[in-house]
């Protein structure tokens, strides 16, 4: 009798110990979270007791709590620090999962999407160098377009934000200025304007203030029928965003073998300048085998059969070569 109970809970303490495992904790950026919602309740729809916490913070803070082992995944839009990767307990992988890109969005009256704007100029707006709508830089890029008389103001983000790091990171590739006295990062000091949190926070700003100027990522962009200016690239052309632009932008981009890779201001002709791709932020060396394995399965189906999912949300499904080099990477995670 007592083998048997003791049979009993050693099976019982095997379901908790799998029932807890089959959570899997991850924490990060907005950008990407319209697709990981798709795609945890996709996977779990297909992998019953498969579950997703996923705590859109962030990918300052999703850096934060990765290196911690505070969640069991981190995602961000803006890869690591070689410093930061050093304060990790352990050696950090970065696996793309799409790509994706910002979007300027203005509020002005009378001017519709399509406003023509270049990155030397939107640099000097979110350096305060330019200030009025009117300024004949603005008016040299758009003939025939009435511009008003009126303020800009600047809206960024007020939170550590991946869509931030794309942004700054394009402004500091563009603008000598900008990379001198602002540079990248998730945060960075903003020279002027307001803060908002989150796309919403920044769209937010923007709708309800005349004249303002922010960025949000374009999925968020287009869902919420924003209005958007056409950028030029390094080739001259004005591109509007859209997710053949993006997918352009990675286009003859040599990726390195731990995929932090820079696309913003791509030498392709047909690339959107303000493009990236996000990444989910893993161990090498997994500390729960369940959950190890459980991850790496998961990443296995998003960057193949998930990426179905990316067009329709506004997202652009990563090119074939880099879910090769995905595939080699996720063989090396230990669990």
């Amino acid at each position: 009798m007592k083998k048997f109970l003791a049979f009993i809970f050693a099976v019982s303490v095997a379901s908790v110990a799998w029932a807890d495992g089959s959570l899997i904790n991850g924490a990060g950026a907005t950008f990407p979270y319209p697709i990981y919602s798709k795609w945890f309740d996709e996977y779990s729809k297909a992998n019953p007791g498969m579950n997703f916490n996923y705590q859109s913070i962030g990918s300052g803070g999703g850096i934060k709590q990765i290196t911690a082992k505070t969640v069991d995944f981190g995602a961000t839009d803006g890869p690591m620090t070689q410093e930061q990767l050093n304060e990790a307990p352990g050696r950090i992988y970065h696996i793309p999962t799409v790509m994706g890109a910002d979007a300027i969005v203005y509020n002005l009256s009378g001017v519709k999407t399509g406003l023509k704007l270049t990155g030397d100029i939107v640099a000097d707006i979110f350096l305060g160098k330019i200030t009025k709508w009117n300024d004949a830089r603005i008016a040299a890029e758009n003939p025939g377009v009435a511009l008003p008389d009126v303020s800009i103001v600047v809206v960024h983000r007020s939170d550590g934000s991946g869509t931030t790091y794309i942004f700054v990171d394009y402004l500091s590739s563009v603008s000598p200025a900008w990379k001198g006295k602002v540079g990248k990062g998730t945060s960075v000091n903003w020279p002027v304007g307001l803060g908002g949190k989150g796309n919403e926070g920044v769209s937010g700003l923007v709708k309800q203030t005349p004249g303002a100027i922010g960025y949000v990522e374009l999925a968020y962009a287009k869902q919420n029928d924003l209005t958007y200016a056409y950028m030029k690239n390094s080739s001259g052309n004005y591109v509007e965003p859209t997710l053949a632009s993006v997918s352009k932008a990675a286009e003859g981009v040599t990726i390195a073998p731990d995929f932090r890779v820079s696309i913003v201001n791509s030498a392709n002709a047909e690339a959107y300048p303000i493009s990236s791709f996000t990444w989910l932020l893993i161990y090498k060396d997994m500390d729960d085998h369940a959950k190890g394995e459980a991850i790496v399965n998961f990443i296995k189906w998003a960057v193949t059969d998930g990426q179905k999912f990316a067009e329709p949300l506004d997202y652009a499904p990563l090119p074939s070569n880099v879910v090769t080099m995905i595939q080699e990477k996720l063989k090396q995670v230990k669990y």
